[in-house]
């Protein structure tokens, strides 16, 4: 397919199956590794999955869209809007501080997809800390994360929240430089 014959709008519409294929094949994938092997399998996988594709998209992103390495919450926001479930979900970002970076999960794909399903929402939340804390740790070294809620805990006016704290690099304060070498 050649994209430069595509119009801004088919290019849109693209990415947007592309994101919702993508999606629905990591759902595929999930329920027959559920069925064969158990929930508990399922996860152990999706968590590993999750361990390698994070990092990747984050360094991804971070390359496309000439992003900093080290850049900080503002360099996290900016990626984390670039994201392939930013295409398919509704989500938002609030600055609390300076060094403090607040993401919702406001709609979600997989979660709306269960409940139609009349499934229990996806236990996301121990995939989701190493996800996100992966992704984050990719775009800044320095950034911590927390999660304030997501499934299987209780889920309020979103489905999942998380935390981003930058820390600085520890101070060489009262401390003895290396050895030159």
């Amino acid at each position: 397919m050649n994209l430069d014959s595509l119009s801004r709008d088919e290019l849109i519409r693209l990415v947007q199956v592309y994101a919702k294929n993508w999606l629905a094949h990591d759902g595929c994938w999930f329920l027959a590794v559920e069925e064969k092997f158990g929930l508990e399998t399922a996860m152990q996988l999706d968590n590993r999955a999750w361990e390698q594709f994070s990092p990747v998209e984050a360094r991804r992103i971070m390359e496309a869209f000439g992003l900093p390495a080290a850049g900080g919450l503002e360099s996290l926001e900016r990626a984390l809007d670039r994201r392939l479930y930013a295409t398919v979900n509704r989500q938002e970002t609030r600055r609390v501080s300076v060094d403090i970076l607040r993401f919702r999960m406001v709609d979600c794909r997989v979660q709306h997809a269960r409940q139609k399903k009349g499934l229990a929402p996806f236990p996301c939340k121990e995939v989701g800390v190493t996800e996100y804390s992966l992704f984050a740790q990719a775009v800044d070294p320095r950034i911590i994360t927390r999660c304030l809620q997501a499934p299987p805990d209780r889920i309020g006016d979103c489905y999942c929240e998380w935390e981003f704290r930058l820390e600085e690099a520890p101070s060489m304060a009262g401390k003895a430089a290396p050895p030159a070498r």
